[in-house]
């Protein structure tokens, strides 16, 4: 089996893993909302951390496997978001679309600030407004990373 095909199949089923994480964000913050609960709000974060963590496993994978390498420094978190948006000629197309970049920063930016504080100073608003425009980002993300995955089986 080809590298390309390989990668392929390990996007689609971390795709899987990452919308099921998701999907237990969005439970977990409609459970809070109808219990009162705040209690529920660290597992929303938990869990929004865990959808970007995989997302950007899935791109340090591409990244080692089609591009050669991941960037390095203190910012390589956001150099490699934006790595993915990038064609690389005579390599591969980019692997998503800006907008779809500009929606995950916005995760990706939450889950250094999940790493970085104490739960119980996190705002439920701010994670309820994530959870809202969750469902919009991930189908964005599917679309740009299946299309990819696709380019990879045509291309092996």
């Amino acid at each position: 089996m080809s590298e390309r095909l390989a990668l392929a199949g390990r996007i689609r089923v971390s795709l899987d893993d990452v919308r099921i994480t998701l999907q237990r964000a969005i439970m977990l913050a409609d459970k809070g909302h109808r219990s009162g609960d705040e209690d529920y709000w660290d597992g929303v974060a938990l869990n929004l951390h865990g959808f970007y963590t995989g997302v950007e496993q899935i791109f340090e994978d591409i990244a080692r496997t089609v591009d050669g390498g991941l960037p390095s420094g203190a910012e390589w978190h956001t150099g490699l978001l934006r790595q993915m948006t990038v064609e690389i000629e005579g390599l591969r197309p980019a692997v998503i679309k800006a907008g779809t970049r500009k929606s995950l920063d916005e995760y990706r930016g939450f889950r250094h600030i999940v790493r970085n504080v104490y739960a119980f100073n996190l705002r439920p608003a701010r994670l309820d407004e994530l959870v809202k425009d969750a469902p919009a980002c991930l189908a964005n993300l599917s679309a740009d990373l299946l299309a990819f995955a696709d380019f990879l089986e045509k291309t092996a």
